[in-house]
C-alpha cells in the first residue's frame, strides 16, 4: 500500500485521438464498427478452428491463440475509448489506468512472441515435413504458447512495477486515448529516465529476439523452397507463409515505430497515429488476412455453411 500512497494524482484525463467535438460521434461510429468486426472476425476464427477437425493442427492452434490475444488486447482499451468519445469528462482513475497499461503490455508482447512461434512452426512444416508431426507435438505447442504469455507477463510486470513507484503530483492529462506507458512517464514528477531505459531495453530485447527467430525461420524456409523442383510445389509452400509474413510486417512495423526509438525522438502525436494501427486495425485485419489467403480456412468456412444449410 505504501507504493500507491506515493502518488497525489487520483485520476488521469485522457485527451483521446482528437479534441475536435465535431469528430467525436463520427469517430465513435467508425471505431465501434472496427471493434465489432474485430470481435466477430476473431471469435469466428476461434470457433471455426474449434469446430473443424481438419484445422486441429499446430498452425491453427497458434492461430486460435493469436485471435484470442487480439480480442484481449483490443478489449483492454476499446470499450473505454468508445465511452470517452461520447463523454465530456474523459477520466480514468489511477488504479484503472495502471491496470490498463499492464494488461495491454501483456497481450501485445504475447502477440509478438506468438508470431515468432508461428514462424518456427512454418519452418518445421516446410523444411522438415516428414518430421513435422513428431516435432510439433501437442505438448510442445502448449509449452510454446505458455512461454509466450509468460514473456508478456514478465515484460509487463517490469514496466508496471517501475511505473507505480513513480510520483505523480502535477499534470494529469494523458495525451493519448488509452493509458500507455510512454505518455504516463511524461507526467511523472520523479526521474523516469530509468523507466524509459527499461522500456527501450526490454522492448528492444523482445523485439530483437522474436525478430531473429522469424528471420532465421524464413531464411531456412526460403532455402527449403528453392530445393523444391516443381513450380507448383514452391508456390504452395510459399502460399502457406504469405499470410503470416503479412501479419508480421504489419505488427512489427507499427510497434517498432512506437517503442523502439530514443525518448528524445518520441512524439506522442505520432504514437497515437501508430497506436491506432496496431491496437485497432491489425486485430481487425488478422482474421481477414488468414482467411482470404488460406485455402484450408476457406474450405472450412464452406463446409460449415453447407453443414448449416443441411441441418436447416
Amino acid at each position: 500500500m505504501a507504493i500507491w500512497n506515493q502518488t497525489g494524482v487520483k485520476e488521469f484525463i485522457l485527451v483521446g485521438l482528437t479534441e475536435n467535438p465535431t469528430l467525436q460521434v463520427p469517430l465513435f461510429l467508425l471505431f465501434s464498427l472496427i471493434y465489432l468486426i474485430t470481435l466477430l472476425g476473431n471469435w469466428g476464427m476461434i470457433a471455426l478452428i474449434w469446430l473443424n477437425s481438419q484445422l486441429h493442427t499446430p498452425m491453427y492452434f497458434f492461430l486460435s491463440n493469436l485471435s484470442f490475444c487480439d480480442i484481449c488486447y483490443s478489449t483492454v482499451f476499446a470499450p473505454k475509448m468508445l465511452v470517452n468519445f461520447l463523454s465530456e469528462h474523459k477520466s480514468s482513475v489511477f488504479f484503472a489506468c495502471v491496470l490498463q497499461s499492464f494488461f495491454f503490455a501483456v497481450y501485445i508482447t504475447t502477440e509478438g512472441i506468438l508470431l515468432s512461434m508461428m514462424a518456427y512452426d512454418r519452418y518445421v512444416a516446410i523444411a522438415n515435413p516428414l518430421l513435422y508431426t513428431v516435432t510439433m507435438t501437442q505438448r510442445l505447442c502448449m509449452q510454446m504458447v505458455l512461454a509466450s504469455y509468460l514473456g508478456g507477463l514478465i515484460n509487463s510486470l517490469t514496466h508496471t512495477i517501475g511505473l507505480v513507484r513513480l510520483d505523480f503530483c502535477g499534470p494529469n492529462v494523458v495525451n493519448h486515448y488509452f493509458c500507455d506507458i510512454p505518455p504516463l512517464l511524461k507526467l511523472s514528477c520523479s526521474d523516469a529516465r530509468t523507466n524509459e531505459m527499461l522500456l527501450l531495453i526490454f522492448s528492444g530485447v523482445f523485439a530483437v529476439f522474436t525478430f531473429i527467430i522469424i528471420m532465421i525461420s524464413y531464411i531456412q524456409i526460403f532455402i527449403a523452397i528453392q530445393r523444391i523442383r516443381s513450380a507448383e510445389g514452391r508456390h504452395k509452400a510459399f502460399s502457406t507463409c504469405a499470410s503470416h509474413l503479412t501479419a508480421v510486417t504489419l505488427f512489427y512495423g507499427s510497434v517498432t515505430f512506437s517503442y523502439i526509438q530514443p525518448s528524445s525522438q518520441y512524439s506522442l502525436e505520432q504514437e497515437k497515429v501508430s497506436a491506432v494501427f496496431y491496437t485497432l486495425i491489425i486485430p481487425m485485419l488478422n482474421p481477414l488476412i488468414y482467411s482470404l489467403r488460406n485455402k484450408d480456412v476457406q474450405e472450412a468456412v464452406k463446409r460449415s455453411i453447407c453443414q448449416k444449410r443441411g441441418t436447416s
